[in-house]
């Protein structure tokens, strides 16, 4: 992994933990035990939920297989709502896997279908699409379940900016199209709309970062930092660009705001700025 990215890593871990402590993240040993064959095979809900299950402690799968036997004698769709959330809970709080979490939380959300719960739902699933430490094939099962949840959002609301956002997103980071213009145009629709809404800038920077198109990421993330200065995210994405890019004093600029702006109290984030720093003085 090269540096400026192990320090994106660092700032996801970050920022996920503090926006959304009751989730876990993907770990690289979530999909091992459901991927013993090639390393390109789909990813699909049947094989995350295997494979986290092999995992499991014997306590655990008592009380996993308590709470399947709720469902598979629940009579009505609100119970069924229910369980499907404990469930839920059971892989984030007990098991602290990703993937079961996540299918569990789309499927209550599928069953409810509130805008409110869809869209939850499709923004966990999408909030990881950008870790650059899943593989391609478990972003693609994450992207595929948060376009369906997207979709039927965007029949009850289409002015739903969010869910626009959100279903190029899937586009840009899931690998669901060849053509990840189909994402750039769902997001457009919005920001060209509204130039200062910061979500859709940024996923537009971050799918320009990601095709290496880093000229127009810098764009991007210098229009976020006119309306945020102090935005974290934007200001660690636009150092590495600006790495990428050749451009080491405005790089080692970046990386000292983030520094000083004493936002992210991870001691490994902030060891590793401070770290990058001085590489970047040499």
């Amino acid at each position: 992994m090269k540096k400026p990215q192990f320090i994106v890593v660092l700032l996801a871990i970050a920022l996920f933990s503090t926006l959304y402590f009751f989730a876990p993240r993907y770990k690289q040993a979530d999909l091992a035990a459901a991927s013993q064959t090639a390393e390109n095979q789909d990813v699909t809900s049947k094989s995350v939920l295997e494979g986290a299950k092999m995992n499991l402690a014997a306590e655990q799968k008592l009380t996993l297989l308590s709470i399947e036997n709720q469902l598979n004698t629940s009579k009505t769709s609100i119970d069924s709502v229910k369980i499907y959330k404990a469930l839920s809970r059971f892989w984030a709080d007990s098991a602290q896997k990703l993937g079961p979490y996540l299918y569990y939380t789309y499927s209550a959300a599928l069953l409810e279908s509130s805008e409110k719960s869809l869209t939850f739902a499709a923004q966990q699933l999408v909030d990881n699409l950008t870790d650059p430490e899943a593989p391609p094939a478990f972003l693609k099962w994450m992207a595929g379940n948060a376009k369906v949840l997207l979709d039927k959002a965007l029949v009850i609301n289409p002015n739903n900016d969010s869910a626009k956002i959100n279903l190029g997103a899937c586009y840009l980071f899931g690998n669901i199209s060849d053509n990840p213009m189909q994402g750039i145009l769902k997001i457009k629709e919005v920001v060209d709309k509204n130039p200062h809404n910061i979500y859709g800038q940024m996923v537009l920077a971050l799918g320009g970062k990601k095709s290496g198109q880093n000229e127009k990421a810098i764009e991007r993330f210098l229009l976020i930092l006119q309306d945020e200065p102090t935005n974290i995210e934007a200001l660690v994405h636009l150092a590495e660009c600006y790495e990428l890019t050749n451009q080491k004093p405005l790089a080692l600029e970046r990386y000292q705001q983030v520094k000083q702006s004493n936002k992210i109290k991870s001691k490994a984030f902030i060891d590793a700025i401070d770290k990058r720093i001085q590489q970047l003085k040499k």
